[in-house]
């Protein structure tokens, strides 16, 4: 359990999320980031020269990826702070902010900033040197699809391991689709009144075209509205699979970022004092090869319980569901609302940037629970390699 480390109120923000191969798809993430983060300090008047150490979160290789923490310092204008890339898949987000939360438990920082940053479009080629093949030809991946695709310890797709859980669980093409038009239901309430919910976190990126022209992403591009005929029409993915293309996210590109601090200097950096962040626990987990959604689960039941609280006690939980039977799962083993978790969307709905969506996620349910009154935020998502990350925060 963490007492010591605190995220100012108003101190974070995400990007919108552009659906791959839009607006986001040639921009360098690292470069992106750190630049939507500088113009972050600019409007909050944050000079960020007050930031000891960076934390980037990252799992897409980009162009001089090698230098990602400082580079990204550097350019966000924090040129005396250290950084350091974090890279550990979907679970990128919660293990960047619990390693930032426990720098400043351990007083090792005073003010760190967590840059999460992602760009699934246009991903890297990488090739190696075979010289015992045929000619010497070389050994090739596809960074984002080859992995996406099949995972070299389980031996199949992401996809299948939902239709592994589903089918041990007993989930149904009819949850599915139940399930991911309640999500898109509460995707349309973070819009209602000139998108007034998204406006309380979500910031601009903005993309330099030529030396003229600037375009700016303001709002969640190429998100694909479902009604329950269309739905019914698809094809599972999988021969008696449970999943469509309707009930899985899809990749996606963009950036967040948030502030981890003393509660000192969160009061100091916060938009409204009178409301504190605390993040108060990590769980973590691994499932049996081949069953991810399984994994959820157990990290979000320890990080219950090493803040000391029940499910029953939760005010609000946002999990990063990229298949729909993942919070059906959850839900079933944990004893929640399944149509009570993801209030104001979920990347089911917005998509997967990777790094960036577990912050999103984190953000949206802190706003949440400051419009409730405060309470106990959980935050839940699977990973690669059958693996889950969680994270219990307390919004007062």
């Amino acid at each position: 359990m963490l007492k010591k480390a605190y995220i100012p109120y108003g101190g974070y923000y995400s990007t919108p999320f552009a659906r791959w191969q839009g607006s986001l798809a040639n921009e360098n993430s690292i470069v992106l980031g750190a630049d939507t983060s500088r113009r972050f300090f600019e409007i909050k008047k944050w000079d960020p020269q007050s930031f000891d150490y960076v934390l980037v979160g990252s799992t897409v290789y980009q162009k001089q990826w090698f230098y990602s923490g400082p580079w990204a310092s550097a350019m966000m204008g924090a040129t005396g702070a250290p950084g350091v890339l974090v890279s550990q898949a979907c679970s990128t987000p919660t293990t960047t902010i619990y390693q930032a939360g426990m720098g400043i438990e351990t007083g090792m920082f005073q003010n760190s900033w967590c840059l999460l940053a992602d760009r699934c479009s246009n991903g890297p080629h990488a090739v190696w040197p075979n010289p015992a093949g045929p000619g010497g030809q070389v050994i090739a991946e596809n960074w984002v699809m080859d992995n996406f695709g099949k995972d070299p310890w389980a031996g199949g797709a992401m996809i299948q391991t939902a239709e592994n859980v589903s089918k041990e669980n007993g989930v149904t093409r009819e949850e599915c689709d139940a399930i991911t038009l309640r999500r898109q239901e509460q995707y349309q309430d973070s819009l209602a009144n000139d998108r007034e919910f998204q406006k309380r976190y979500m910031f601009p990126a903005e993309v330099q075209i030529s030396k003229k022209k600037t375009i700016t992403l303001d709002a969640d591009e190429g998100i694909t509205a479902s009604t329950p005929e269309g739905l019914a029409g698809l094809k599972p993915v999988l021969p008696d699979g449970v999943h469509t293309f309707g009930t899985q996210t899809h990749p996606a590109d963009g950036n967040c970022g948030l502030s981890v601090t003393t509660r000192e200097k969160a009061r100091e950096m916060s938009a409204n004092p009178s409301i504190e962040v605390q993040l108060v626990s990590f769980g973590f987990a691994r499932a049996k090869k081949g069953f991810m959604a399984a994994a959820v689960s157990p990290s979000a039941q320890m990080a219950l319980d090493r803040a000391g609280i029940k499910a029953s006690e939760l005010a609000a939980v946002k999990t990063h569901n990229p298949f729909a039977a993942n919070d059906i799962v959850m839900a079933k083993v944990m004893g929640l609302d399944v149509n009570s978790m993801n209030n104001y969307g979920s990347s089911l709905i917005y998509g997967h940037p990777q790094a960036p969506t577990g912050g999103r996620l984190v953000i949206e349910g802190i706003e949440e629970l400051v419009q409730k009154g405060g309470g106990y935020l959980l935050f839940a998502g699977c990973a690669a390699g059958d693996t889950a990350a969680s994270l219990v925060l307390k919004v007062g």
